[in-house]
């Protein structure tokens, strides 16, 4: 007896298999997002902008709520990952360590891929929670925590002294989201490099005079 054809496997949604693909639809997700926000947004407009059938986003992200999620996220995958790759310096030279993840984190907080992504999150802040709370998961936590591991390390190789290395890691990154990123927010003109080479300066400063062995 012939058996029956086993039936297809039901789409998975993720991002699409084909990378190109998958770049050409976040990247016009992006666009479209920064322009008209989640609720204006139009699916069939982000397709046909990637060159990709409005079916192939609902196979794959399952609605138009789902495929802002991927966007945030790969946003804040890659502003982490300028950080964090930052963090891995050496714990008996804070000073020095400091001004490199300073640097780093300064740059990204005025790229356009954070400041996006902040515009966007907070376009929906209060309606989609569950993006809300992923976004800060993975961007702003994820990079308190890896500094707050670097400041442990410090701590323990006694040229820092710092009891709550949380809360310092806080202090520390809040003191680059001042005027400057509230500008870059707000589309206005952004600090020129001289300005932020002088925050970043005074800001470890600040942070060794406090923190320092």
């Amino acid at each position: 007896m012939t058996r029956p054809p086993a039936p297809a496997p039901k789409p998975q949604r993720g991002r699409p298999r084909d990378p190109e693909r998958s770049r050409r639809l976040l990247e016009a997700a992006q666009r479209h997002f920064n322009e008209h926000g989640l609720e204006r947004a139009n699916v069939d407009a982000i397709a046909a902008d990637a060159g990709v059938s409005k079916t192939t986003v609902y196979n794959n992200f399952g609605s138009k709520e789902g495929l802002f999620q991927a966007v945030v996220g790969d946003r804040s995958a890659k502003v982490v990952a300028g950080v964090t790759s930052a963090v891995a310096l050496d714990p008996n030279q804070p000073e020095k360590a400091l001004l490199a993840i300073g640097a780093r984190f300064l740059a990204l907080t005025r790229g356009d891929d954070a400041l996006g992504a902040l515009r966007s999150v907070y376009g929906v802040a209060g309606a989609q929670p569950d993006v809300c709370r992923e976004f800060y998961r993975q961007g702003p936590e994820r990079v308190k925590g890896e500094l707050a591991a670097y400041l442990r390390s410090a701590h323990s190789a006694r040229t820092l002294k710092v009891r709550n290395p949380l809360q310092a890691a806080d202090l520390f990154l809040s003191m680059f989201l001042g005027s400057g990123h509230i500008r870059g927010l707000l589309k206005l003109e952004m600090a020129d490099s001289r300005e932020d080479r002088a925050l970043l300066r005074e800001a470890v400063r600040v942070f060794m005079e406090a923190y320092g062995a």
